[in-house]
Formats: structure tokens, sequence, C-alpha cells
């Protein structure tokens, strides 16, 4: 029986304890352990973004993260975003401009977007591409996904103005 070590992680705003392999991912941990989907395990080399968490505020790919970095760590998916009501707006873009297609990137996406719109109130259109280049889609092309990125950021620029 392999060594196990017990890690306790405070996911979506809840600690979690639970003895892991010491090389058990942290989107594995997430799913298998915890039984929370809405991440997802795509690639598991860091390329497709699929595995998008939030570990201390920061954006990171579950699958090159292990458990055991993030005991006494916090860490958010995107139910705990969803539950907060923070990913509201860019939701509601997302599904108007139809850029969830298959959704398998959507949790990713959504955390990203939410990030860059954080760090980056003013980026131009260029930069929400690249930003967003890390979370890989197979359906939408990004056009959609940029253009809701987008809308939610000229929104929010112009609540600002008019308050």
């Amino acid at each position: 029986m392999a060594e196990t070590i017990q890690v306790t992680i405070c996911v979506n705003g809840v600690d979690q304890t639970r003895r892991v392999e010491p090389r058990t991912h942290l989107i594995d941990f997430i799913r298998d352990e915890l039984g929370l989907k809405s991440a997802r395990a795509g690639c598991e080399h860091g390329v497709c973004g699929a595995c998008t968490v939030r570990l201390n505020g920061d954006i990171v790919r579950g699958c090159l993260v292990l458990a055991v970095q993030a005991d006494g760590q916090e860490v958010e998916t995107i139910d705990g975003a969803s539950d907060r009501g923070d990913l509201v707006e860019l939701q509601a873009a997302f599904h108007a401009h139809n850029a969830l297609q298959c959704g398998f990137c959507t949790s990713g996406m959504l955390l990203t977007a939410s990030s860059l719109l954080a760090e980056k109130p003013n980026a131009t259109r260029d930069e929400v591409r690249e930003y967003m280049s890390g979370n890989y889609c197979r359906c939408t092309g990004y056009q959609a996904i940029v253009d809701a990125v987008c809308e939610v950021q000229g929104n929010r620029r112009q609540t600002v103005v008019e308050e």
C-alpha cells in the first residue's frame, strides 16, 4: 500500500481533510476525493486549462499542483465562485454570445475571464485574447469568448463612468 499524507485544504470555504498519496494532483483531489466535477481533467499537462481553479486567489492549473502543495491553502472552483454570484455577469454574456458550446472548457474559461477582469479592467481586445489563450476551446474559435469578456468589460466601464 502506498504511503499517504494528511492534507487539509479549504475548498470553496469548507475545510476538507483527507489522506492522499503524495503524487495526487489537486484536480484529482477535487474531483475524486470531494466529488466536485465542475473542474475538468483534460490534458493533464497544464496546456488546456480545463482544470483551472483558484489557489489563494491566483489562477492555477489543478493538474500541475499536487494536493500536498495545497495543504493549508484556499482553493476555489467554479462552484464556489458561482455560489457567491461573482460570475453572473460573465455567465450571462457567455450565454448571450454562445461562448460555451460543449461546456467542457467553460468553468476554466469563466474563472480565467473573471481574473482577467479583476487584474486588467482596461485590457484591449488583443490583451483579452492573449490572456484567455491559456485555456483551450475546441468549439468556439475564441471569437465568442472574447466578445463575451469584452462586453462585460465595456459594461463595467460604463457603470463606472455613470457613477
